[in-house]
């Protein structure tokens, strides 16, 4: 296999010890065939739920000691050995999969509080997994890890809203697009009106207090991982500047992360991150 999609969470990176790369790399992997089932090709919903239920059903075999079947061995196999050397929580990988069964209906929000508990379920718990490898148990760091983990997840909503819409999903809470005079189903890709503009902007800031909230998280972390969480950070609230650049007219197109922003990561995670000081 290879990484062929972008992902704002890292993966295996040379950030991280040796010993956490198979594990990470099997998290990784876990989450993106059971993503690619609910998301990528023409199957019809039922079909992509009875995929997601088989793969759920192939997660408790591995979670109780039996080999997986021949139609994904390739994830469940390197997970198996993951969860059984690692005791990762499987009720968080299982939270993943009930997430992604969610997506093949393509739910309306009404609130942020019903987004953000999709949140919980869809990018929660690779934080959470990732601190279980590090040995962080801590309620503080769990809580911070959560609003990172969120935030990004807020972020490539608000930055894929011109890919995301012409597939017919649509994250953006119908009372935050009340508020702004439009309604959420009725959002189409293309040329942003002021008021959409204004939504966007909105939907911005919210993620950004949230990636504020977390921040210190990576600070407190020693490290390798600290590092790896203080470039993630920065990577998401560089995305918002660059959504801000170009007047919250994400409904148009879609920024992205180049080479040429590295320099500025690097020196924000070493000198910039919120919360205080190095």
């Amino acid at each position: 296999m290879s990484v062929e999609h972008y992902e704002n969470f890292p993966v295996a990176s040379w950030l991280c010890p040796a010993r956490l790369r198979p594990p990470i790399t099997a998290i990784y992997w876990f989450a993106r065939v059971a993503d690619d089932i609910a998301d990528e090709g023409s199957a019809p919903e039922a079909q992509r739920r009875a995929d997601l239920a088989e793969y759920r059903a192939e997660l408790a075999r591995v979670a109780t000691g039996r080999a997986p079947g021949s139609r994904w061995a390739a994830v469940f196999e390197p997970l198996a050995t993951a969860i059984r050397d690692h005791a990762l929580p499987v009720r968080l990988l299982d939270d993943l999969i009930d997430a992604f069964v969610q997506d093949t209906g393509n739910p309306l929000y009404p609130d942020r509080q019903a987004l953000l508990a999709y949140c919980r379920r869809s990018a929660d718990p690779i934080g959470r997994l990732l601190l279980h490898l590090y040995g962080i148990r801590d309620e503080r760091a769990l809580a911070r890890s959560d609003a990172i983990c969120s935030a990004l997840q807020l972020i490539n909503f608000w930055q894929d809203l011109s890919v995301d819409l012409p597939r017919g999903r649509c994250y953006v809470p119908q009372a935050d697009a009340s508020r702004h005079g439009l309604h959420a189903s009725q959002l189409r890709a293309g040329p942003a009106t002021p008021a959409e503009k204004g939504l966007v902007r909105e939907l911005c800031q919210w993620a950004g207090d949230l990636m504020r909230e977390g921040a210190p998280l990576a600070r407190e972390l020693p490290g390798r991982i600290g590092w790896e969480l203080r470039l993630v950070v920065q990577g998401g609230l560089r995305i918002l500047e660059k959504i801000a650049e170009m007047d919250h007219a994400t409904l148009s197109q879609r920024p992205a992360l180049s080479r040429r922003d590295a320099p500025r990561l690097l020196w924000r995670a070493l000198f910039a991150m919120p919360g205080g000081a190095r």
